[in-house]
């Protein structure tokens, strides 16, 4: 019988291990979340100075994965417009991988999936506040090797409420993923602006390349 493994319990070692995965420390690899964004307008940046107030406040206090989502995420996949065509968020769809040749059966759950028709566009793993986002990249990078197609990059998005990381993911010649800097509401002034940002270039870049 195969031995079956939560998601939640890989290391970045396990998953760098399985799926022969390498980082790739070059900028030039993951410039989408550098390039070309695009720029908050004053109506947002005034809808996204509260969202950071709210989280703050709520933040001194415990606060559910549950809350994260609809104080955080629901706004900042509203503004980006992946509530509206040709994207469709579906929550907590199952994944499993299994790997027949060590007897291995890797599931995990997406608390997040932002889908472009049947393709993987973002995936979005929610971590309660209380835990490094960090902790999330194994999961995120295991929920994005299970993606349908290899021939375009997926992005990955990954989220505690307060700090927030970008994922790449290219699984052509050989499967290598880079990251973007971390984004805090910890730091001065507001990096929900370009948190926003590179949410929008995401979904133009998945757009144009799906026409």
């Amino acid at each position: 019988m195969a031995q079956v493994i939560q998601a939640s319990e890989l290391t970045l070692h396990d998953v760098k291990e399985k799926f022969n995965l390498q980082r790739v420390e070059d900028e030039q690899f993951f410039p989408e979340w550098q390039n070309d964004l695009p720029q908050a307008t004053d109506a947002e940046k005034q809808w996204l100075d509260r969202v950071k107030a709210n989280f703050l406040y709520l933040a001194e206090y415990p606060m559910h994965e549950e809350i994260v989502k609809m104080v955080v995420l629901s706004p900042l996949l509203s503004l980006a417009n992946f509530y509206s065509y040709p994207f469709r968020p579906v929550a907590e769809k199952p994944v499993e991988i299994v790997f027949e040749d060590e007897a291995e059966t890797l599931r995990g759950r997406i608390d997040v999936l932002v889908l472009h028709q049947t393709l993987w566009i973002t995936v979005i793993e929610a971590k309660r506040k209380q835990l490094n986002v960090l902790e999330g990249i194994p999961q995120a990078l295991f929920y994005m090797m299970n993606r349908p197609t290899i021939r375009e990059p997926l992005f990955g998005f990954i989220t505690n409420g307060s700090e927030f990381v970008y994922l790449k993911l290219m699984q052509q010649d050989s499967p290598r993923y880079g990251l973007s800097r971390l984004f805090s509401l910890i730091n001065p002034g507001n990096d929900l602006y370009t948190v926003l940002g590179v949410l929008k270039r995401l979904g133009e870049v998945v757009n144009s390349t799906k026409r």
